[in-house]
């Protein structure tokens, strides 16, 4: 993706429906993931007692982000006024003003016209999932209130920066005064080694994972990690949720070609087998090291493969993609075991899983790009490009997050305290249980001898959501 152009119109442009339908259509796909996909996945996998807690933290994350993208989120993004190569001047399209007009996404011709509000709907829902998948990283511990807080600091100032330095025409772009361009050189404006992230290795994925690695750091370890055995509490959950991920993903990667064309489909169909091959990877994985493939390895290796293709998926072929995704299955399934060798609790794995495969899958674009990767006789240039994109992302976001963190640790604080955090965050922070495991009433409790009083006479399930 690259800036976005307003066509100069002597003659009046007229709107392609094809490719607008297309790119609504996988906007829809992507706020899918985060709600319910991720907040589902994420869920099964923590225990009964703070499951809401950390749904709540992907929807709580949908809808402030929502409305920050809206205010000032895409002006900063993709504003006209490029401030240093770090951000757009906030200011340009704050509360999405100038932007009613057709525009053509790529500034050449070709493509067809789209709503420039069919682009910022689908980069908001970019910008909502990023921040979502850093609570796993933090689960069963944290305020709610800390955590939205965060959540809108972060995204202004590690988001919205990153996504313009990529996409906007900033540092990390094709930019002619990108570091890019500043290595190997521009012409006629553009950096003669194109930065390859089509869908957000960087801007998702190496962001987010490098957030969750440094507040896990800040805030601490869970009550009983690594002395108390803390298992997903609903498996089928984890599936559903990953499968709503995996459908979902065909939205954020396909739908980043913004039209329905022959790279969209190349897209789509290397989506698919990476995917394919990170689950047999990881599976490979467990099996060897462990007697056995798990559901949960399974869906892991699914989120593994569909992160790491993320930024390759429009550079690779299908056979390229194999690779990527059986190396990126394999790499995260040996990953998700350093939180245990190194004592930092990143709680549902995103560590493991989206920073290893977002730094796999940007640095293996510069291997496996049929246009410029090295392993197609290309050269190492690409390859250094891609290195350098990742590296410089990894430092800004791990800067920022820290910056916040600590902020906010000093202020706010972010631990629930310990009572509240052995009985359960749901109750302490919303209110609520996720279940409701002891009988209240109706036909079976009466003939079990249980009443309208069954909590205080016979606590069947007391203690059951532990």
């Amino acid at each position: 993706m690259t800036a976005l152009h307003t066509l100069a119109a002597a003659d009046e442009p007229t709107i392609d429906l094809a490719s607008t339908g297309f790119v609504i259509i996988c906007a829809s796909l992507v706020l899918l993931m985060t709600v319910p996909g991720l907040a589902l996945f994420y869920g099964g996998m923590n225990r009964a007692k703070s499951v809401l807690n950390m749904m709540m933290m992907s929807f709580g994350a949908a809808g402030l982000v929502g409305v920050l993208y809206v205010l000032f989120g895409y002006s900063m993004s993709f504003g006209p006024s490029d401030i240093g190569g770090i951000f757009a001047n906030p200011f340009d399209k704050l509360g999405l003003k100038d932007t009613a007009d057709l525009v053509n996404p790529f500034g050449y011709e070709g493509y067809g016209n789209i709503p420039e509000l069919a682009f910022v709907g689908f980069q908001l829902t970019f910008a909502i999932i990023t921040v979502a998948l850093i609570s796993g990283a933090i689960a069963d511990r944290v305020k709610f209130s800390t955590w939205l807080v965060f959540s809108g600091l972060w995204v202004t100032l590690a988001y919205f920066p990153i996504a313009h330095m990529v996409w906007g025409g900033g540092l990390l772009s094709a930019s002619e005064s990108g570091l890019s361009a500043r290595i190997f050189g521009s012409t006629d404006g553009a950096a003669d080694v194109v930065p390859i992230d089509f869908a957000g290795g960087t801007v998702v994925h190496i962001n987010a994972g490098m957030a969750g690695l440094v507040l896990a750091l800040i805030v601490g370890k869970r009550l009983g990690f690594g002395k108390t055995i803390m298992r997903p509490h609903n498996v089928p959950l984890v599936m559903i949720g990953a499968g709503l991920l995996w459908f979902g993903w065909f939205g954020f990667n396909a739908g980043s070609e913004l039209a329905p064309d022959e790279t969209a489909a190349m897209v789509w169909v290397n989506t698919v087998v990476a995917t394919c091959a990170a689950m047999l990877g990881w599976l490979l994985v467990e099996k060897i090291r462990d007697g056995h493939g798990t559901s949960i390895g399974a869906a892991s290796g699914v989120v593994a493969g569909l992160v790491a293709i993320t930024p390759a998926c429009g550079a690779l072929s299908p056979i390229g993609s194999i690779i990527l995704g059986l190396i990126a299955g394999g790499l995260c399934a040996l990953a998700v075991g350093l939180k245990y060798r190194f004592g930092y609790d990143d709680s549902l794995d995103v560590v493991g899983v989206h920073l290893v495969a977002g730094l796999w899958g940007t640095i293996g674009a510069g291997l496996l790009s049929t246009a410029t990767g090295l392993f197609y006789g290309g050269g190492v240039q690409q390859t250094v490009v891609q290195i350098v994109i990742a590296l410089a992302s990894l430092l800004i976001c791990g800067i920022v997050t820290a910056a916040l963190g600590f902020a906010l640790k000093a202020t706010m604080g972010w631990r629930i305290n310990e009572d509240d955090e052995t009985a359960g965050i749901d109750q302490s922070e919303h209110a609520e249980t996720a279940y409701d495991l002891s009988p209240r009433g109706g036909r079976m409790a009466g003939a079990l001898g249980l009443g309208s009083h069954a909590r205080e006479e016979a606590p069947i399930a007391e203690g059951a959501n532990a």
